[in-house]
């Protein structure tokens, strides 16, 4: 796995378009503070073929989970929000500017640090 680091987020979120519509997979929790999430989406990289994104949220200081049989049914026309802010990450699903708006998400991992896996659809 390769970190993401602040500097690359903005990138990484428009290669792949916010992850609008993409489909959660799975979601695993490794140990107490840390979080797995396996994503199916588009690449713009690849001519917007499909493309599962495996995501290690290390250092978890909050979150907000769904169950795994559920995730798969969660809308995801507005896409993820990936954000860095005080020495944070966060994740959520929907589109937020900052780590307060994120607690209002259905779904969200606040964590120090994140790293990701591209393998196949």
């Amino acid at each position: 796995m390769r970190p993401l680091l602040s500097k690359d987020l903005k990138k990484f979120c428009s290669r792949f378009d916010n992850f609008i519509d993409a489909e959660f997979r799975s979601i695993e929790v490794i140990s107490k503070d840390v979080i797995r999430a396996v994503i199916a989406t588009q690449d713009s990289h690849r001519d917007y073929d499909w493309i599962t994104i495996t995501l290690e949220f290390n250092n978890v200081s909050d979150a907000k989970l769904l169950k795994d049989d559920r995730i798969a049914l969660v809308n995801m026309c507005d896409g993820l929000t990936i954000i860095s802010q005080n020495n944070l990450f966060v994740f959520g699903i929907g589109n937020y500017d900052n780590i307060f708006g994120i607690k209002d998400a259905l779904f969200y991992i606040i964590s120090s640090s994140i790293k990701y896996k591209e393998g196949q659809f």
